[in-house]
């Protein structure tokens, strides 16, 4: 096998990890609702299912990827298939709330294993820029591929075996991964590895915890609750004492010094509102579809099949942008699509055209498909090669946090629906994904010209 081939290997092995944890996420979010049925759950109570393991993902992310860097990627990588799939049967068996949330949180430590190491993997086995601006393209290609699979086949479990064997069903995919990581992915680590940051890892947990939180549990205790205002308190302190602990270590878990740059800034902003508009998305969507429009599990996935497809088509379409005129086109056309797909739904009601749904549904695909490649594209280029993997988890973190903020932000709106029903009560969840695409305008600004990608991460390398 000559080099190139085994390059592209690697891409297809990592990718699959990426497929992996992209069909889990959204295929929880369609099984939501039967989950609730089963368990007898109510909407906050289901949000922590999917915000358990989101929120130890985005804790974790950059811990993971620096500890890939010291002790090796390939190694880090294979702990977190085995710890993902340990959660997986643990979900699949799981009697009530508590089990399925600490299987949850345990899939979450396993896949802070898999995104950001599997990322750094790829960045080190491609290092021509075009190239790898063209990887990263497929990579996102995957996300949305899995986004296509995750409904659908979410759906076909759940009319069949159940909602159960939605995480049986990851166990072939990692056995897979398993056997080929062995025979195809080398060993990498960074010749100067960083040191864990334990206080950094603390706080920065405490803090993405406390805000989420705080987001799903307002609604139902109250803005102004004694609990509420305790949550307010931590997050004061923990801010501020997080940015010193990081401005004071010689190696912290963040490298501040890179939010100056605003192009690095814009990146990892424009990670948080795409990631945070597909979840509003994929959470309003699912439970107006199931609950409202009374489809099947089944026709529900269906009906996200044009943002899953259009996701997958844009995404490489995206990196070849990338490669050939910097990250601003793409990046412009994510955040017109987002906006329209935002708009049209804006005055969703009980008897909405279908295909306005559909048509919605696309657009935000074309966003989601455009958006990801830029946006990684620039975040690993922000820090050199030997620190790909604290890069994959900042880009990695930013997106969790923005999947959590959009599952709390969503969950809050439809806890509770007003007189006027579901359907009324998304729409200031569609208004926020459109408020989303203009932020991604911005961030398209703020985003570097053709080539000036390369001087970024060269003077990142000064900088780190």
């Amino acid at each position: 096998m000559n080099e190139k081939t085994h390059r592209w290997w690697v891409l297809a092995i990592c990718c699959t990890s990426t497929f992996l944890v992209g069909v889990d996420t959204t295929a929880v979010n369609v099984a939501l609702p039967s989950i609730g049925r089963e368990l007898r759950l109510g909407v906050p109570e289901l949000e922590w299912t999917v915000d358990a393991y989101t929120l130890v993902l985005a804790s974790l992310l950059i811990t993971s990827g620096a500890l890939a860097d010291r002790i090796g990627r390939r190694r880090v990588f294979r702990i977190g298939l085995v710890l993902f799939a340990l959660g997986s049967v643990g979900c699949a068996v799981a009697p009530d709330l508590p089990a399925l949330v600490v299987a949850r949180v345990l899939q979450g430590v396993g896949g802070s294993m898999l995104s950001p190491v599997a990322l750094a993997i790829v960045v080190s086995a491609i290092t021509d820029p075009r190239e790898r601006a063209q990887a990263i393209g497929m990579w996102a290609a995957v996300f949305g591929l899995s986004m296509a699979a995750g409904p659908v086949l979410s759906g076909v479990l759940i009319s069949g075996p159940g909602w159960r064997a939605v995480f049986w069903a990851n166990l072939p995919i990692i056995g897979i991964v398993l056997a080929l990581s062995a025979a195809y992915v080398p060993e990498s680590r960074s010749p100067r590895p960083r040191r864990l940051d334990p206080p950094g890892q603390a706080l920065l947990s405490i803090l993405v915890a406390a805000v989420v939180a705080v987001l799903i549990e307002g609604p139902r205790v109250g803005w102004w609750s004694g609990w509420s205002i305790g949550a307010y308190v931590v997050i004061a302190a923990a801010a501020p004492i997080f940015v010193r602990v990081q401005a004071t270590r010689a190696e912290p878990l963040m490298e501040l010094s890179l939010f100056r740059r605003l192009s690095f800034t814009a990146a990892v902003g424009g990670a948080v509102v795409v990631f945070l508009a597909l979840n509003v998305t994929l959470l309003l969507g699912t439970l107006y579809l199931q609950q409202v429009r009374g489809l099947s599990p089944v026709a529900a996935g269906a009906v996200t099949l044009p943002m899953a497809l259009a996701a997958t088509v844009c995404a490489p379409i995206s990196g070849y942008l990338v490669g050939r005129v910097g990250p601003r086109l793409p990046l412009r056309l994510a955040g017109a699509s987002i906006a329209a797909g935002g708009v049209l739904l804006v005055g969703l009601g009980d008897r909405t055209a279908m295909a306005v749904l559909l048509v919605a549904y696309l657009f935000a695909g074309i966003g989601v498909g455009f958006a990801n490649a830029p946006i990684t594209n620039t975040a690993v280029s922000g820090l050199p090669p030997a620190r790909s993997g604290v890069a994959g988890g900042i880009a990695s973190t930013a997106r969790q946090v923005g999947a959590a903020l959009g599952i709390a932000l969503a969950g809050g709106l439809v806890a509770e629906p007003a007189a006027g029903g579901l359907a009324a009560a998304t729409r200031p969840g569609w208004a926020l994904v459109a408020s989303c695409g203009g932020l991604l305008l911005l961030v398209a600004q703020a985003s570097p010209a053709t080539g000036s990608q390369n001087r970024f991460g060269t003077r990142a390398s000064r900088l780190a």
